[in-house]
């Protein structure tokens, strides 16, 4: 059995990192460094010390030196309830994230496992996420489905 723990503070460095990885995996992205780096290691400072308790992460340690071999990132936001969502609580998970040296080991299922334990003991109906294909094996197997409408975005401008 693989042992994820709850991320702390000091991980944020790492959860970032690994946030890079995963979206350098993500075809036709260029990824380059800048301050939304730092900004993220601030937020994360910030959400995984807060009491409320809306942000969690999973993170399995490298088995072999310091940092973290994979990782999940995962929200609480409460939306407007609905007849299949009747709390409105909704889980959505980002940054799942594997090092390439350490894939294949089942490091990312149990940072899934852990973070899904997380959301059922918070009373949460129902989780979203975006799947890569790389990805879309391990959540079919964790009983994930594709939603029935397709996902939009709009990227609005800075002024």
């Amino acid at each position: 059995m693989i042992d994820s723990r709850r991320a702390s503070v000091e991980d944020a460095a790492e959860l970032m990192r690994l946030r890079t990885v995963m979206l350098e995996a993500i075809p036709g992205s260029e990824i380059t460094a800048g301050p939304w780096v730092t900004e993220g290691i601030a937020i994360l400072r910030r959400q995984l010390a807060d009491p409320s308790d809306l942000l969690a992460a999973f993170v399995v340690d490298r088995p072999d030196r310091p940092g973290l071999a994979a990782c999940v990132v995962g929200a609480i936001d409460q939306r407007l309830p609905g007849p299949r969502d009747p709390t409105g609580l909704r889980g959505y998970v980002f940054s799942v994230a594997t090092d390439p040296t350490y894939r294949r080991r089942g490091y990312s299922r149990a940072c899934m496992t852990a973070l899904l334990a997380w959301y059922a003991r918070r009373g949460i109906g129902a989780v979203d996420l975006r799947a890569s294909p790389d990805g879309e094996p391990l959540y079919t197997d964790l009983d994930f489905t594709r939603a029935a409408l397709p996902g939009m975005r709009l990227f609005i401008p800075a002024r």
